[in-house]
């Protein structure tokens, strides 16, 4: 185990310094925090208090600060994977401005709809358990909004083939295991669960409506739609659910109309084209349709490079032909002969043309033609 320790540290630092000012700077941060920790109450001063959070408390900057928090080592290396994931993964499309925007708004919506979540719950049951007691802080958040920006960029990379897992179902899978976790009674609080769902909601609906790029906002496409978060039995029903609350959303003026462009001086048919389908989106689909052309033509060309039935029957039927039938007929007087003299002759009398008179013998012509001499009883 020792002898693996400054390999995995050599490849971390490789990576950490290949990343931009953003993830160095929050990578900093969380360790900074995690030391604090050992002699200040980080998680009740920088934490989501969801009684504090709101008036007459007002404390505002732990929706900021709450998803840089952390008590335990393991929660330092899954906050610093996380954003490394992000340097290497989603900055390279996006650019360091956007990746620190995108970490500010999942950060402080997660943060907040926890808090509002919380709330709601206290003036259902009236236990201030849930006001004062419970602690939102950590990656939860972050890592539920960067998983769903994952199953947006990549979401067809395999992460697993035995049994074959894809990108694309990272969210729904995570959100299992930690009801699961929450279940046995191995998850002490409720909060990293709630922190994950609002975390990765409030990163579907910024990428999905909000976020800009070179094609204008957000990004309409079918293949990130609400519905294929889940599996494909409850597609229908929550998708016809999505949109009746996306209705809703328009008309209250938060979210806006999927609009249409359409291009009637394009040389070919009209073309419809969706706000939100980036460059990168469309350059990867290309690139999944060639490699499955290419794997679509190997494998006929698998199927090519072995003889089939039919040929071997044209061939053997060729053997027996060439065999049963002699090139030459016999010179013999039979019927063979005399279809011999009698093509010859008529040969002969073609290439005279019919000027030949008063037993003058003309040579023979050089081109006979031979009938299938009829095979010997």
């Amino acid at each position: 185990m020792n002898r693996y320790l400054p390999v995995a540290r050599q490849h971390f630092l490789a990576a950490l310094a290949s990343t931009s000012v953003v993830v160095k700077s929050i990578s900093a941060v969380v360790v900074l925090l995690y030391l604090l920790s050992w002699a200040v109450d980080t998680p009740y001063a920088l934490g989501v208090t969801p009684g504090y959070l709101f008036p007459p408390n007002f404390w505002v900057w732990t929706l900021l600060t709450h998803g840089v928090v952390e008590q335990h080592i393991w929660g330092v290396a899954v906050n610093v994977g996380t954003v490394m994931a992000c340097g290497r993964l989603l900055e390279p499309l996006w650019g360091a401005l956007e990746l620190l925007i995108f970490f500010a708004v999942v950060n402080v919506s997660a943060g907040l709809l926890a808090g509002l979540a919380y709330l709601l719950t206290y003036v259902a049951t009236f236990d201030l358990t849930y006001l004062f007691a419970v602690r939102a802080y950590g990656a939860a958040g972050f890592l539920g909004g960067v998983l769903v920006a994952l199953k947006q960029t990549m979401g067809d990379t395999t992460v697993l083939r035995v049994p074959q897992v894809r990108l694309k179902a990272a969210p729904a899978l995570v959100l299992l295991f930690l009801s699961l976790l929450r279940l046995s009674g191995l998850l002490e609080s409720s909060a990293p669960l709630a922190a994950y769902s609002f975390g990765a909601l409030s990163g579907w609906v910024y990428l999905r409506f909000y976020q800009r790029h070179s094609r204008g906002r957000g990004d309409m496409s079918d293949h990130f739609a609400f519905a294929s978060f889940f599996p494909e039995a409850l597609q229908p029903a929550v998708g016809l659910l999505a949109g009746l609350v996306h209705a809703a959303l328009v008309k209250l003026k938060v979210c806006r109309k999927m609009v249409k462009r359409y291009d009637v001086g394009a040389p070919s048919s009209i073309t419809i084209s969706l706000p939100g389908t980036d460059p990168q989106d469309a350059e990867r689909r290309r690139q999944l349709a060639l490699k499955a052309l290419n794997e679509r033509l190997k494998r006929v060309d698998d199927q090519s490079a072995w003889p089939s039935m039919d040929d071997e029957d044209d061939e053997e039927d060729d053997e027996i032909r060439t065999d049963t039938q002699p090139l030459l007929p016999s010179s013999s007087g039979g019927p063979a002969g005399a279809s011999l003299s009698s093509t010859s002759s008529s040969s002969m009398s073609q290439s005279s043309g019919g000027a030949s008179t008063g037993g003058v013998q003309h040579p023979e012509s050089s081109i006979i033609s031979f009938e299938d001499a009829p095979s010997r009883s």
